[in-house]
């Protein structure tokens, strides 16, 4: 069932015991821009929250208006329910130490993973290069691994999002709540998951493989989700309908379908039902008692004046009517998949942080976070 944008009550979380929420989606339709916005609800009421990206674009950094991200984990913005327009909810626990009445604040940490970096790093992980891992990099051989086994990238990139999932420090206590991975777009997501058969040919004893192995127990758990962002059009959808198959198939854990970019509708179901006919002379008659023909009240110049519009108008109800009966077939289309599925407004031009935390507090509301 669809949670729409706008719902006065909060739902309970629909994922809880998910610790890695991996977002994929059809390019343009807003993938990146979901996963901050769900990053920043789960870490709303003083929770760490990850954002992972993968992809070497920079666009967290983009989105955040900050410098480029190194290859290390940084915090880049705090998160009170108030700032999603929620109310603090007293079942989450404040920093240690802190006033029992002071505002929850959350943080969301971010990591653009580097494969260079992240390769060398497992060379000196698994087999204590030290500074032989550097002088790989020096002649190429990182470039040369990365592009003769493609496997083996992927398995770096799921494996350091998994590793970061699983991390606990001193105390025994998870490093992150929650971690969540901009991932690559639907049509190569579940191959870029499935890195066990990835490596299967490639090394089938040692670390490669014992590592890929560790990341599948984590991605095929309990503790994964991998959601779909899609828009309510023809394509979008239907990829989005391939790409949960291809995963249900492959094993790997379908979390929910988010559907970005939504416009409300303009006329009522009445309306809609009715801009086929004709109905020329009643806009012309309403167009006039609204009193666009001016202070005169002549019937001949009341037509004259709002006849330029009729055209125009009449053409945009049945453009709108036509977008809404189709955005209600990719509804159906969803709910066949029976996932939870969550809709997000469409919010004007471009994004900033104001629009990241709006639509932070839609799915925190809806019950995504």
């Amino acid at each position: 069932m669809a949670r729409t944008p706008g719902q006065a009550a909060r739902r309970d979380p629909d994922w809880e015991g998910v610790r890695l929420h991996v977002v994929s989606g059809k390019g343009g339709t807003g993938k990146t821009t979901v996963a901050a916005a769900l990053a920043l609800a789960l870490a709303a009421e003083g929770r760490r929250t990850l954002l992972i990206e993968v992809e070497g674009r920079q666009g967290i950094a983009e989105l955040f208006g900050i410098a480029a991200l190194p290859y290390e984990e940084r915090r880049i913005a705090t998160v009170t329910p108030a700032q999603l327009g929620l109310p603090a909810s007293g079942s989450a626990s404040g920093p240690a130490g802190g006033s029992p009445n002071a505002p929850v604040s959350g943080e969301l940490h971010a990591l653009a993973i580097d494969t260079e970096q992240a390769l060398l790093e497992y060379l000196d992980m698994f087999y204590k290069l030290g500074r032989a891992g550097k002088a790989l990099q020096k002649v190429g051989f990182v470039d040369f691994a990365t592009t003769i086994a493609p496997g083996v990238r992927d398995v770096l990139l799921t494996g350091k999002a998994c590793e970061a999932a699983r991390r606990k420090g001193p105390d025994g206590r998870r490093t992150y709540d929650a971690v969540v991975m901009d991932a690559p777009p639907t049509g190569r997501i579940t191959r870029f998951l499935n890195v066990n058969s990835e490596v299967a040919g490639l090394a089938r004893i040692g670390p490669i493989h014992s590592q890929a192995q560790a990341v599948m127990r984590v991605l095929k758990s309990p503790e994964t989700a991998v959601h779909l962002v899609t828009l309510l059009e023809e394509m979008p959808v239907q990829e989005t309908v391939d790409g949960i198959a291809e995963l249900r198939e492959a094993g790997l854990p379908v979390g929910g379908v988010l559907v970005n970019m939504v416009r409300p509708p303009l006329l009522d179901a009445a309306a809609v039902a009715a801009v086929d006919g004709n109905h020329r002379e009643e806009v012309a008659l309403a167009l006039g008692e609204a009193g666009l023909g001016g202070r005169s009240r002549k019937p001949e110049t009341v037509r004259a004046a709002v006849e330029p519009l009729l055209d125009p108008l009449l053409a945009q109800a049945r453009e709108h009517a036509e977008r809404v009966e189709l955005e209600r077939a990719r509804r159906a289309d969803l709910q066949h998949l029976k996932l939870p599925t969550y809709e997000l407004p469409l919010l004007g031009e471009g994004v900033d942080l104001g629009t990241l935390y709006r639509l932070a507090g839609e799915l925190k509301r809806q019950g995504a976070a």
